[in-house]
């Protein structure tokens, strides 16, 4: 129940929710908070706030409290490596990362909570990459009181997500082996320049390259290649070279004669049309065709820290990168603050 009183009948009343006080370009935030004991030392600011009445609220028992649902719905929408710290504030609570990782969003499971109405969770980007302590959402109740049907329906919604409706997948720090082919750098016809380019991403993600070997367009050699980098260790393979339809490009041919499954080649990004992900024993295996080169970020970037969080690369996941996976070329790369891959 909600009773509207004047601020004079309102002195030695417990405010009931926070007050927002706004100075453009200097603050945004409560001025008294919820639980303030009211004095007549705080009429004139209140009044400068717009406030010639307060609210006294007792909740019915079908009724909870902004801060109190949001309390409840903050704990179901957060999954490993999700959390807070602090109570809420104006029934808002901010979530944030616990661990370095990818961040996880069910994007189904939030928009039906979000379709609920009365309460809300805004997130970052689903596959984005996140540190230790990064706001990665916010989540709040919109009115004062919210019923408690809505807030058990909201709680209901986000326990469809498996895991949680946000979670932080750690990285796996990988042990990278590197195929470079192509019988024009194998020969020393050409000077390779994959080879840093493919250090420095692995480095970036706090993995390792095993070994780098060069290999000519020849079946035999790069399966064998393939399957020996596995030997030394390797738990992801990247191949780069061979992407393009050109007779003369095997390896994809030859990684399925090593006994490379459920092979996908080409994807719905650019640039990266002719990627592959493919999986030589369970090894995830990705292919980067020449614009690799030539373009700093490319759908390597997108995929890359998926594999490393443990998701599983189909068709299905390869596809659904259509959706923002325009790069516009930019002058000067600003990614991933950026559309690209979102």
């Amino acid at each position: 129940m909600i009773q509207v009183v004047k601020l004079e009948e309102a002195i030695g009343c417990a405010l009931a929710h926070d007050i927002t006080e706004i100075r453009p370009g200097e603050f945004k935030g409560p001025a008294f908070q919820r639980g303030h004991i009211l004095s007549c030392r705080d009429l004139d600011h209140l009044r400068r706030l717009g406030k010639d009445h307060l609210y006294i609220v007792t909740p019915d028992d079908d009724e909870i409290h902004e801060d109190d649902a949001a309390r409840a719905i903050a704990e179901a929408l957060c999954g490993d490596g999700v959390g807070w710290r602090g109570a809420p504030r104006e029934g808002k609570l901010h979530l944030t990362a616990t661990r370095d990782g990818m961040l996880k969003v069910d994007v189904a499971a939030l928009t039906r909570f979000n379709a609920i109405g009365e309460v809300m969770c805004a997130t970052r980007h689903t596959h984005t990459l996140v540190k230790e302590g990064d706001r990665v959402a916010a989540t709040r109740a919109i009115p004062l009181l919210v019923p408690r049907q809505t807030v058990d329906a909201a709680l209901g919604e986000a326990k469809t997500a498996s895991g949680g409706v946000l979670r932080v997948l750690p990285l796996k720090q990988a042990a990278v082996g590197v195929m470079i082919t192509g019988s024009e750098v194998y020969y020393g016809r050409i000077e390779d320049r994959f080879e840093p380019i493919i250090r420095k991403k692995v480095a970036d993600l706090g993995g390792r390259v095993v070994d780098v070997v060069f290999l000519p367009d020849d079946d035999a050699m790069i399966a064998d290649a393939a399957l020996a980098l596995l030997e030394q260790g390797a738990d992801i393979l990247v191949t780069t070279g061979g992407m393009s339809v050109d007779p003369d490009d095997r390896t994809r041919f030859a990684l399925k004669r090593a006994g490379a499954e459920e092979m996908v080649y080409g994807s719905a990004v650019l640039p990266g049309a002719m990627f592959m992900v493919t999986y030589l024993k369970g090894v995830p295996v990705l292919g980067i065709p020449a614009c690799g080169l030539f373009s700093t970020t490319t759908v390597f970037d997108l995929v890359y820290p998926r594999v490393l969080a443990g998701e599983k690369i189909t068709r299905r996941e390869v596809a659904a990168l259509g959706h923002g996976g325009l790069c516009l070329d930019c002058p000067e790369c600003v990614y991933p603050s950026c559309p690209f891959g979102k």
